[in-house]
């Protein structure tokens, strides 16, 4: 009975930290028949834009987020914008945002940023409902340098050598003992961190895939039928979600040094 307990408690939490996505997901699947069609001036992705702003706005009013958190998941939003603008632009085409709107950024529509912000909020808000604490975590110079390094690989890969594999290995290198406590009804669990990771990482991808099956953004391979991402996004969904994680760990706590990290109080 515990356990059923414990269980349900634990995905009551994930749910609710993964509210954003979720939302934006569901949005996804029931605008997909807008289609490239305007109504009342605008565009599906206009449309979706509004919808991000107020789930934003609401989660702000409801105090289901706080300010801090929405500076991190801002911050995210921004860096996520000018990774986009660069993978989008026709001299690269990493993939493609195949339908119209009247607000974006040169080739991005600019609710695209609150998919990375929804990943953001995620672990924002996962630090505080589980009550999250670390052992074992690496210097901030340390993540923060390899945090950059996996953000400009995502566009410097075009011109020099691309380093993934090199990220990966360090990745887990200064990863390997850090170890992630959580809380749930009085009781605290100790995990590794980087089989989390991967876990979100997959979770991720799963919900790459259903946003191109809804022409939310397509790969190359996808225009002319739509077809599973493969599995090598899950890399670069793992290098993000780095990169997201210490942003959010930077920001929002403190890690003391002997590598204990925790929230603000």
């Amino acid at each position: 009975m515990q356990l059923i307990v414990l269980s349900l408690n634990f995905m009551t939490k994930a749910a609710s930290a993964a509210l954003f996505g979720l939302l934006l997901l569901i949005a996804f699947a029931l605008t997909a028949p807008m289609g490239s069609h305007e109504y009342y001036g605008f565009f599906r992705y206009d449309y979706l834009l509004f919808y991000a702003l107020a789930i934003q706005v609401c989660l702000l009013y409801l105090k289901l987020e706080s300010w801090a958190e929405a500076k991190v998941i801002a911050l995210f939003h921004i860096m996520a914008m000018g990774m986009e603008i660069f993978l989008t632009h026709p001299a690269i085409a990493s993939w493609q945002y195949p339908q119209p709107a009247i607000f974006k950024l040169l080739t991005v529509p600019l609710f695209a940023g609150f998919m990375y912000s929804a990943v953001g909020s995620f672990f924002a808000r996962s630090l505080r409902l589980y009550q999250v604490s670390f052992e074992n975590l690496p210097q901030f110079s340390h993540m923060l340098c390899l945090a950059v390094l996996s953000y400009l690989n995502f566009m410097t890969k075009f011109f020099i050598p691309d380093i993934r594999l090199v990220l990966f290995t360090w990745s887990i290198v200064i990863f390997w003992k850090t170890k992630l406590s959580f809380q749930l009804e009085r009781h605290t669990f100790k995990v590794p961190m980087l089989p989390v990771l991967l876990v979100l990482a997959f979770l991720i991808w799963i919900a790459e895939n259903i946003s191109t099956f809804y022409k939310i953004w397509l790969y190359p391979s996808q225009i002319d039928a739509w077809h599973m991402v493969g599995w090598g996004k899950l890399g670069s969904w793992y290098l993000l979600l780095l990169l997201s994680l210490v942003l959010v760990l930077k920001i929002l706590g403190t890690r003391n040094k002997k590598g204990m990290w925790q929230l603000h109080s």
